[in-house]
């Protein structure tokens, strides 16, 4: 669908708020989003139903609810959310979030160069997706023209090597459709 030129003067989300989660057991995911992930909890609630988790700025970022009785986990590759993702402040940030994960014990999924980001991706104690990555890039706008400029996927890395130089920037247009 194109929109004409009156129509793309639409207003756009300025960011992604928060994600919700629906688990099996608040007090074990609030504690591994703390303590193992590193967020910080701005609201637990007294009964277990919910608690709500920051990166330290806005007042959540993250909200886990109790699910409700007899709710299925998602199965691999269905229709919905794949994976969320969280920015860590740097390269080594990552190594040690990784490092952390490890030592919980959670499932690495697996660790990727994606050009733009540094990424690991692991599960969550409900088996729930979820990615820590790093930028890559000094600025936004580089990682963007990155992005643009390149196919996707991504070689996989060694987390606990030193930092891979960034990449270059390709001349290319990978941002039509159809």
């Amino acid at each position: 669908m194109r929109l004409g030129k009156e129509e793309s003067q639409m207003s756009v989300p300025k960011e992604i708020g928060h994600v919700v989660l629906n688990v099996t057991d608040v007090e074990r995911s609030t504690k591994f989003y703390r303590d193992v992930v590193g967020f910080q909890v701005s609201r637990y609630r007294p009964d277990g139903s919910g608690a709500f988790l920051t990166c330290g700025i806005i007042h959540h970022n993250l909200a886990l609810f109790k699910a409700p009785a007899g709710a299925r986990p998602k199965e691999e590759g269905a229709i919905g959310l794949n994976h969320f993702a969280f920015k860590v402040e740097s390269y080594p940030a990552l190594q040690a979030a990784h490092k952390r994960l490890v030592e919980a014990e959670a499932t690495i999924d697996h660790i990727v160069d994606h050009g733009m980001t540094r990424s690991v991706y692991f599960l969550d104690p409900d088996g729930i997706k979820m990615e820590l990555f790093a930028d890559t890039f000094a600025t936004e706008e580089e990682g963007l023209a990155y992005m643009k400029s390149t196919r996707g996927g991504g070689p996989p890395l060694d987390i606990n090597a030193p930092e891979p130089p960034r990449p270059e920037i390709p001349k290319a247009d990978y941002t039509r459709v159809g």
